[in-house]
């Protein structure tokens, strides 16, 4: 009964997804699980292990002008999360994580190591905001229909730079003009500014799981307390939606959830 009471969770919680764009799945990793993963992460950041993406490679609004500017070596990424540690890649594809991804795809979900697949960290000080956008403008698949799982390896606010969604904007159409030339989502035109007054920041707690449409317009701001935060990302796709030969979104080996 209660695996049957967990299905029907699931079901609900794909639907939402379908809906809105986004959903949270409140203590989806165990506690013990996710200290562990936070440790990792911590221990890695402190050793600079590569390969790592710096917030002045970057240079969102807030980051160092470059790596020899004061904060100059903050980290934004910690990359290529499934090979960095076994418990990374235990996690990415758990029980749970290919279970919700079936139900999504309807076939068998496949992890991208090619996008995501992260240990985000947001610092204090140096830590950059991110702008609106979706997160398929760089991204090639035969489809726009990828979903990313976000984990909160802490406590997730706006005050430390929490992430904001846009619900239902996964389902609108945009002409590029509503884009800059970064793709970002502009904010100086009227009817996005309107769009993005409608935006919600959900609050999570360590062990969290936001899943995310790739087309779900999202931003962070800055993180304006005294600790780091540490997130673990990945992306994925169903089997039947393969990346386009030649462009970054084959360039690494995939992870058939099986």
């Amino acid at each position: 009964m209660s695996d049957q009471k967990s299905l029907l969770s699931k079901k609900d919680q794909v639907r939402e997804l379908r809906e809105t764009g986004y959903v949270i799945v409140p203590g989806l990793v165990p506690p013990d699980r996710c200290a562990a993963l936070l440790e990792i992460a911590r221990r890695q950041l402190k050793e600079a292990a590569a390969p790592i993406e710096f917030e002045a490679d970057l240079k969102y609004p807030g980051a160092p002008d470059s790596k020899d500017a004061p904060g100059g070596h903050t980290a934004r990424r910690l990359l290529d999360a499934y090979v960095r540690d076994p418990l990374f890649a235990e996690w990415a594809t758990a029980p749970d994580v290919r279970t919700w991804m079936e139900l999504y795809f309807g076939e068998t979900p496949v992890l991208s190591r090619a996008h995501h697949n992260c240990v985000m960290t947001k610092h204090p000080a140096y830590g950059s905001l991110t702008g609106w956008h979706r997160d398929v403008r760089y991204w090639a698949f035969e489809r726009d229909d990828l979903v990313s799982a976000w984990i909160a390896l802490g406590s997730e606010k706006v005050e430390n730079g929490a992430l904001w969604f846009v619900p239902m904007s996964h389902k609108l159409p945009f002409t590029s003009e509503r884009f800059d030339d970064a793709k970002f989502f502009r904010s100086d035109i009227p009817e996005n500014e309107a769009l993005i007054r409608t935006a919600v920041s959900p609050e999570l707690k360590a062990g969290d799981v936001v899943f995310f449409h790739c087309n779900t317009l999202h931003s962070a701001g800055k993180n304006l307390s005294d600790q780091v935060k540490f997130s673990l990302v990945y992306t994925y796709h169903g089997a039947s939606n393969a990346p386009l030969p030649g462009t970054r979104s084959a360039a690494k080996p995939e992870v058939d959830l099986l």
